[in-house]
């Protein structure tokens, strides 16, 4: 489920709603990011947003937040983010736009992403506030939106459980792909003393080795926080049963297909 919705809600990240937010004022990308993605937690502080986003490191987001709230609300914010990303789905769909079964399949999806528990998990519940676009595909993005950001919070809890921070998660995932910490292009811009000493850490807990590399210690927590966070996650399917389960997973194997045809 999750490789069939990724593609969908992150739309949201794309250059087209990336273009609706300049056009408010936004002064560049991460402007717009933290705006549209924090804006159903109304506008919390900084301290808040980097707590709910967990990943960013320390003042990433107070250079955005609250000085996003000066160009807009966490309102409009919500309906650019929504009309912007339910555009760029349509557009990237192309001919599944107009199906007859892209009803259904937003039905299914919406009715998975209104069930799971809120309890622990805030950017979702701030997302489950808001209400539920009538238009289909709009609707499914919502609801994409929606199950990612309750596998994120799921996801969040897991790490923290494990002691794994936001910079050592993103560190965990380039060596998992078989890069190092200052490839990878969430964190290579980060200060490469800082990401040194993040490494260092990893290391003195058995998770690296001295080359930089997984520690078999090291590649079995990231296993089991990964495994976990399905688990987590999988609550949110409950509400359907198998045949409504399969139903939805035929209608969003082409549009995940579509969308990510697009980046090949």
């Amino acid at each position: 489920m999750f490789e069939l919705l990724e593609p969908i809600a992150t739309v949201t990240f794309s250059e087209s709603v990336n273009e609706a937010f300049l056009a408010l004022g936004m002064r560049n990308y991460w402007d717009g990011y933290f705006a549209g993605r924090a804006a159903p937690l109304g506008a919390a502080p900084a301290e808040v947003v980097h707590a709910v986003f967990y990943n960013f490191a320390d003042g990433e987001v107070a250079r955005h937040i609250p000085w996003v709230w000066g160009k807009t609300t966490p309102q409009e914010a919500i309906t650019v983010r929504e009309r912007a990303s339910a555009a760029a789905l349509r557009d990237g769909m192309g001919r599944l736009a107009g199906s007859p079964d892209l009803v259904r399949t937003a039905d299914l999806a919406t009715r998975a992403a209104l069930s799971a528990p809120t309890e622990g998990r805030p950017l979702y519940a701030g997302l489950r506030a808001l209400g539920v676009p009538e238009q289909p595909v709009a609707r499914l993005w919502h609801a994409a939106t929606l199950l990612r950001e309750h596998r994120g919070d799921g996801h969040n809890a897991v790490l923290v459980a494990h002691g794994i921070g936001g910079t050592e998660a993103h560190v965990l995932l380039a060596l998992s792909l078989g890069m190092r910490a200052e490839e990878f292009g969430r964190v290579h811009h980060l200060p490469r003393a800082y990401l040194a000493t993040v490494v260092d850490g990893l290391r003195t807990r058995g998770l690296v080795d001295a080359a930089g590399r997984f520690t078999d210690a090291g590649r079995d927590t990231r296993e089991r926080v990964e495994a976990r966070t399905d688990d987590l996650a999988a609550a949110a399917y409950d509400v359907l049963d198998a045949g409504e389960l399969a139903e939805l997973i035929a209608g969003l194997e082409p549009i995940a297909a579509a969308l990510q045809a697009l980046d090949d």
